[in-house]
């Protein structure tokens, strides 16, 4: 039986490969703090496409510049922006993969700009300055934001767009109890804390008909938070308004100083597999997934439809390769990475 990680995955008109995706990293390698696509970013994302993932997703990439977590974070916020994100799905479609971008609002969490945002007036933590509790002015500019750049990302040729929910992000922070103390139609219970992503979710969707992904943090790891099964209720959501799969990951609304959090290797994979069942969604599976039995096995007991690979594809851009041959699988890789042909069958190594 073929490993069910190199089974195609379907998704709104999409056929990824196999079940491997790239996991958002943000990689602070802008060189003139312009949130430009630079050299970095080809060779970074493109070898991973010669690795045979299936989808590519470029790490979090801010709709305005005040929305960037630090000032050499990727930007999408200009029409000059374009022409370079071009160029890198263009790598990225060349060998056989996916391109996916994942679009953010750094929110309170900015490291480098006074001029935070954010649903109430509390800071992440004590080194940080107090944001800017938002108006309904400020939320309809920030929707506006993201759906220009869900535009810009649609002509530079992104086949998936995933909004940034998680980890205490402006979207994260209106979601989560413990930054949302609003007590207008964005703040209070679960509807109306859901109620700024689901404008986005709105606004994406009126010029965008492709897979659209949301990365959530699916427990807040505070008494006073977001809890699973609070975010298999905002899955049910997100799925009525138009949304094809959750990336479930955790944490981050609450600094490190002030909860700690257990890691250890699929210590995440829990929430991809509560919100898939309960809410009846896709889910991506992240969180310490290392090895290609580990993937297989989630899989396999369907706890989750894709899996998130993040460090393990830092340390090793050809990990996919390096699982399918561990798996004794045959998949497509660049010509020039075989050895020789020996009575018909492909030597790799």
């Amino acid at each position: 039986m073929n490993p069910k990680l190199f089974t195609p995955f379907y998704v709104r008109g999409l056929t990824l490969k196999n079940r491997i995706v790239m996991s958002p990293m943000i990689m602070c390698s802008c060189d003139e703090h312009d949130g430009m696509v630079t050299d970095f970013h080809l060779v970074h994302y493109a070898t991973r496409a010669m690795g045979q993932v299936g989808l590519i997703m470029v790490e979090a990439t801010a709709v305005l510049p005040e929305g960037r977590v630090n000032d050499t974070d990727l930007g999408i916020w200009s029409d000059e922006h374009i022409e370079g994100y071009k160029r890198l799905t263009s790598l990225i479609h060349k060998f056989g993969s996916a391109a996916g971008i994942q679009l953010i609002h750094g929110g309170r969490k900015n490291e480098f700009d006074n001029s935070l945002l954010a649903p109430s007036a509390i800071p992440f933590d004590d080194d940080r300055n107090i944001p800017k509790e938002m108006s309904i002015e400020d939320i309809k500019e920030i929707v506006n934001a993201f759906k220009d750049a869900v535009n810009r990302a649609k002509e530079a040729g992104f086949d998936v767009i995933e909004i940034h929910g998680a980890h205490g992000y402006l979207i994260s922070s209106f979601l989560s109890p413990l930054s949302n103390l609003r007590e207008d139609e964005y703040g209070g219970d679960e509807e109306r804390r859901y109620r700024f992503l689901k404008e986005v979710i709105q606004a994406t969707r009126t010029t965008w008909d492709g897979p659209l992904f949301v990365r959530i943090s699916a427990r807040d790891f505070h008494e006073c938070g977001n809890t699973p099964e609070t975010s298999v209720a905002f899955a049910k959501r997100m799925k009525s308004d138009g949304v094809d799969l959750i990336d479930c990951s955790a944490g981050g609304v609450v600094s490190g100083k002030s909860v700690k959090i257990l890691s250890y290797p699929g210590y995440q994979v829990p929430y991809a597999e509560k919100i898939r069942r309960e809410a009846n969604i896709p889910t991506g599976a992240v969180g310490l997934i290392t090895k290609g039995e580990q993937a297989e096995e989630i899989l396999q007991n369907e706890r989750a439809d894709l899996i998130f690979i993040g460090r393990e594809l830092l340390f090793n851009p050809y990990w996919t390769m390096k699982v399918a041959d561990e798996m004794r699988h045959e998949i497509e890789i660049p010509r020039p990475y075989y050895r020789d042909r020996v009575g018909g069958r492909v030597r790799r190594f």
